[in-house]
């Protein structure tokens, strides 16, 4: 990974570039926060420049000279790039050759054409939390927001019944289960191994989603009974069925780096040998560069070329899924920018010496400051990057699965109640017609239980493994 820990800046000779106390450092990270919230909530200005002027704004508070505050800012957007923009770049195209080839349609239509009347509910789990894998979690919702309303409206079921399940899985993924940007951020920073962080976010997202979506979903319908919106149901994009991928295909390129990313770990484990043959091999299949490029390769083939499409469409393709994560990029990398302020201001280093007087447990300290800033900001990412910078120290001296479960605690307090500050709240309340009221007792509930049910799940786990 590329994130600098205070122990490399240490060994560097560096050190914080700060010399303030813990009381001065701890009032400039209250300040830095404060500024990012109020240009985001009041001011309405992009997370990007929020968190810029954020992180200039942690370094005069804490008494760094300018100069090297922007160092470490520079430093750290383009060490967080590095480590993971090439990543979410590569998810974009997988998501896009999904979605444009009708494949996501046609993993949607063979799923319910098997699902009747109960079953329902997990079709629309298993659809959203496949198709959620590579895709965005404003793009899935986009994409199966027009699924749900027409299976409502034909099956006459409870929209509730059906969006909330499809609402869980699709959030779930981008909380928990990388090459979402999120917990990709918090692995860089964190030092984590992101096959097992994988591999454990699978074992907590599996019965997290069960209970925030066909669980929660019959007392959601009941709290809140509305029609589909009328004038959103004709909208689901659709290819041809003639000339979609098949759904064997389809789903062999959706889980194709995931499958290679959990055999490397699995290899990792078991052998536990760097000059063994076979796992140098898995070593570099899973990395997450080339499992995730191999996908992407393959589903050229697999999605595009059986979709029809001619060398210059794949081409269009490609382009098109890389200019709508320009913001996501710059946002990602503002926070690693922020995550590496809060770093050479010596914040971390405050925060291990202070954590060593609380009876706290790491993971629940980890999981509550991404519920703090969650809330505050409304913005799951920067909750995320926030929270991984200021925990990042009490990452050393973690065990692989210790680490793997603090970005899963951090990944599950970014999502605590999603309420007016939050994009995705007014996104979800505007597809589904609900009044405010009505959207926090639905969706605003299910993210809620999802971050609560998710933490006590890596509780658990830290327990016994």
């Amino acid at each position: 990974m590329t994130g600098l820990s205070v122990e490399t800046l240490a060994a560097a000779g560096t050190g914080p570039i700060t010399s303030a106390g813990n009381t001065q450092l701890g009032i400039a990270v209250l300040a830095g926060i404060a500024v990012i919230v109020l240009l985001i909530t009041r001011l309405k200005l992009h997370a990007f420049l929020a968190l810029t002027v954020g992180s200039l704004a942690l370094g005069v508070f804490a008494g760094a000279p300018l100069g090297k505050t922007i160092t470490s800012f520079t430093a750290g957007l383009g060490s967080t790039v590095a480590g993971v923009g090439v990543l979410i770049a590569l998810g974009a195209i997988l998501g896009r050759l999904l979605a444009d080839s009708g494949g996501a349609d046609e993993i949607v239509d063979t799923i319910l054409a098997r699902a009747k009347g109960r079953a329902m509910p997990w079709a629309m789990v298993l659809i959203a939390s496949v198709i959620g894998l590579p895709l965005f979690f404003e793009v899935g919702i986009v994409l199966l927001i027009p699924v749900v309303l027409l299976v409502a409206k034909r099956g006459d079921y409870s929209l509730m019944r059906i969006g909330i399940p499809a609402l869980a899985g699709l959030s779930v993924m981008h909380g928990l289960i990388p090459p979402h940007p999120g917990p990709l951020v918090a692995i860089d920073a964190l030092h984590a191994d992101l096959g097992v962080t994988l591999a454990l976010g699978v074992l907590v997202a599996i019965p997290t989603v069960i209970i925030a979506g066909p669980l929660f979903s019959r007392y959601a319908a009941r709290w809140v009974d509305i029609p589909a919106p009328e004038h959103l149901i004709a909208q689901r994009p659709s290819a041809d069925p003639e000339h979609r991928p098949r759904i064997g295909a389809t789903v062999f390129t959706v889980l194709l780096p995931v499958a290679l990313m959990l055999v490397k770990a699995l290899v990792d484990i078991v052998v536990n040998d760097p000059a063994n043959p076979v796992q140098r091999v898995t070593d570099v299949a899973g990395s997450p560069l080339i499992a995730l490029l191999a996908a992407v390769l393959v589903g050229m083939f697999t999605l595009g070329r059986a979709a029809g499409f001619t060398r210059e469409r794949l081409s269009t393709t490609v382009e098109k899924s890389l200019a709508p994560i320009a913001g996501i990029l710059l946002i990602v990398g503002a926070g690693g920018g922020f995550k590496q302020t809060l770093i050479d201001v010596g914040v971390g280093q405050m925060i291990l010496d202070l954590s060593q007087n609380w009876a706290v447990p790491t993971l629940l300290l980890a999981w509550l400051i991404a519920v703090a800033i969650r809330l505050a900001t409304g913005s799951a990412t920067v909750a995320t990057i926030s929270a991984a910078g200021l925990v990042a120290p009490l990452a050393a001296g973690m065990s692989t699965t210790g680490t793997a479960l603090l970005v899963l605690a951090i990944g599950a307090g970014s999502l605590f109640f999603s309420h007016v500050n939050d994009a995705g709240f007014w996104l979800v309340k505007e597809y589904f017609g609900m009044t405010v009221g009505q959207t926090l007792k639905t969706w605003s509930v299910m993210e809620t239980i999802i971050s609560v049910v998710g933490l006590g799940f890596v509780l658990l786990l830290s327990l016994v493994l």
